[in-house]
């Protein structure tokens, strides 16, 4: 089910920024993005390449009981490995590098969940990707018609999603992720609950 997004920003602009957390102007993420768009490839085929690259090439730290600890996208691209958040981070910042706009969007699953949210020039409006990873029952798929996020929420067990599209990833996040030690399981008891 789609739910009605709010964009915090009326400039596309605000999601092509390069920062310190998607650093999306360093060489390995530009050489990364390019190798990942189809030559001759709709904006669409070159939104679903990198979509696959990170939701399928990178591992999500709790499948594969990694400790490493990223948060920079180029950080998850040299890793290859990062949490909901981090995948998320470096999916922005390789769109952004081809001058797709790209936010962060975010549910509550128990704790924070992170999304991609990408602008459809074409269709001229903004869609939700999940690139988490398909383990431990999550299924998410690329489709532009209707959502197809890890997991289905459960009202009934507090989970909600979070409507706005951010033009930088939260605060709480880069806080959790910055702080964070590494070690196995580092991330239980210190992720956040909302954006």
């Amino acid at each position: 089910m789609n739910i009605a997004l709010k964009i915090e920003s009326d400039r596309l602009e605000d999601y092509l920024v390069a920062d310190e957390v998607i650093d999306h102007d360093h060489p390995l993420i530009r050489e990364t993005a390019y190798g990942l768009s189809p030559r001759g490839g709709t904006e669409i085929d070159v939104i679903r390449s990198m979509f696959h690259y990170v939701r399928d090439d990178i591992d999500h730290v709790v499948d594969v009981a990694d400790s490493r600890v990223t948060l920079m996208a180029s950080d998850v691209l040299r890793e290859r490995v990062g949490l909901c958040y981090a995948k998320t981070h470096l999916l922005a910042a390789l769109l952004r590098s081809q001058n797709i706009p790209a936010g962060f969007c975010y549910q509550r699953i128990g704790v924070l969940h992170g999304l991609a949210a990408v602008h459809l020039a074409g269709l001229d409006r903004w869609v939700r990707l999940d690139p988490r990873g398909n383990k431990n029952g999550a299924d998410a798929q690329f489709s532009l018609e209707n959502e197809r996020l890890a997991w289905t929420l459960d009202p009934s067990r507090g989970e909600i999603d979070f409507p706005t599209v951010y033009t930088a990833p939260s605060p709480a996040v880069i806080e959790s992720l910055s702080s964070a030690k590494p070690g196995p399981a580092w991330y239980e008891g210190i992720l956040p609950h909302s954006p």
